[in-house]
């Protein structure tokens, strides 16, 4: 087959087609089922987990693996399966709604700042451009000093560290759907600012905005286990994946099980969201080829 054949929609166009949508779905079903299986246990934290995350047991501190105690217990003696199943529910919790909380403010500035443009560009583009001057911990970290510590407040700063980047994304691609021939039919039949906007704008803006979202909920749960890690996210004695990764560096090679188990939850959640992102922008990708 030729390139023209290609062009015009020949069989090889088809089956490239297919082996995309069928690319993208394996990449979306992997990320969305593991991030499924995650969140239920997450959810069903009080119920699964076999023992009190905060229960201080002197007999088994620093306890190996058995069979009442799978990954082994602490410095304190406290279960590492309840404490991670229960740190994942923080994370998950807290990089999840601050995404969310970041999209659902950065997508209508977006779709703002690229359907009118002019200074209504200028002045959300440039107020954004201000957070972007900070690096994304040292934010993070002013924000804690200012509110103090706690899930609550890494939430809203990882919310607030992401707002320019998604905004940005949505701006750009509201710019090039704007300056398609449909807008300019919709805005010469008498549609409104507001109707164009919600109706033909968004829904065909928002693809890039999901794939941007989906990546950045990986980077937010890193983002969140480093603040725990450092003492300035979730307060003990909640438990948390980064401070648990902190609780067992000092025991790395006695208690191994101490810092491995909570590393590998931290590894899945984020490998569930990187592969949800993939998915989507090869769904998205109007040109591009499955590999």
């Amino acid at each position: 087959m030729t390139a023209e054949t290609v062009a015009l929609g020949g069989i090889p166009a088809e089956r490239s087609a297919q082996r995309k949508a069928r690319s993208s779905t394996r990449f979306i079903v992997a990320g969305a089922v593991l991030i499924g299986i995650l969140g239920l246990a997450a959810l069903l934290a009080p119920v699964i987990a076999p023992h009190d995350p905060e229960a201080v047991e002197v007999d088994r501190i620093l306890g190996a693996p058995t069979l009442d105690h799978l990954f082994g217990s602490d410095v304190l003696g406290r279960d590492v399966l309840s404490r991670v199943i229960f740190g994942l529910r923080v994370s998950l919790l807290v990089s999840v709604s601050a995404v969310l909380t970041s999209t659902a403010i950065a997508v209508p500035l977006g779709l703002l700042a690229g359907y009118f443009g002019r200074l209504t560009d200028t002045v959300i583009s440039r107020t954004l451009d201000m957070i972007l001057v900070l690096p994304a911990m040292l934010l993070a970290i002013t924000f804690i000093a200012i509110l103090g510590p706690g899930s609550a407040v890494a939430a809203v700063a990882i919310a607030v560290i992401y707002l320019p980047i998604l905004a940005r994304v949505m701006r750009t691609s509201a710019l090039v759907v704007t300056r398609n021939d449909f807008i300019s039919g919709a805005r010469s039949r008498g549609s409104s600012h507001l109707r164009t906007l919600l109706g033909h704008v968004a829904p065909n803006a928002l693809g890039p905005v999901i794939v941007q979202a989906s990546v950045l909920s990986a980077f937010a749960l890193q983002l969140e286990a480093g603040l725990s890690f450092l003492g300035l996210g979730t307060q003990p004695p909640t438990p948390s994946l980064g401070g648990m990764l902190a609780d067992g560096r000092d025991v790395l090679i006695q208690a191994p099980w101490v810092e491995i188990y909570p590393g590998i939850a931290i590894v899945l959640a984020v490998l569930a969201f990187t592969l949800l992102g993939e998915g989507f922008r090869r769904a998205f990708d109007p040109i591009g080829i499955a590999k």
